[in-house]
């Protein structure tokens, strides 16, 4: 299903998605378009993709292209799929009950799921909020553990 979405390869790109996405939520989906997760997810993404138009983006970000390593580093996307959300060129973040409020690690459980999270998002954006609670049951979040080496 990832063919169904906008692919962004380089850091102009992205760059570009990030700064000219006014007024909607943008999500923006870090992974490989080979990994069974990442497909799950993408298939989640196009089947929500005509409903939440009106208020969301979504586009696709091939980790392995050189150019957009700078965005890997800095969102510390280390396990794929990473989801990262912005609104209006401004990064938005998730109280998901997880150590990392930055991006939602792993693939939703459904297509309502997604949804509910982006429309969130975007109720929280349009108060002026840059960090909204997630609306999921906690059962629903993916869990995953922090190691940190040489502490």
């Amino acid at each position: 299903m990832s063919f169904l979405l906008n692919t962004l390869t380089t850091k102009r790109e992205v760059d570009t998605a990030i700064r000219d996405t006014l007024d909607k939520v943008l999500v923006l989906r870090f992974g490989h378009a080979s990994e069974p997760v990442c497909l799950q997810l993408d298939d989640i993404l196009a089947k929500s993709s005509r409903e939440i138009s009106k208020f969301a983006v979504i586009a696709l970000v091939d980790i392995d292209a050189e150019e957009v390593q700078v965005y890997a580093k800095y969102f510390d996307i280390v396990l794929i799929p990473s989801t990262v959300f912005f609104f209006n060129a401004h990064h938005m973040k998730m109280d998901s009950g997880t150590a990392d409020h930055t991006k939602w690690v792993g693939s939703f459980h459904c297509k309502q799921d997604f949804i509910d999270v982006v429309e969130a998002i975007f109720r929280g954006a349009m108060k002026g909020k840059l960090i909204v609670s997630c609306p999921l049951p906690p059962e629903q979040i993916p869990r995953f553990q922090l190691l940190f080496k040489g502490l």
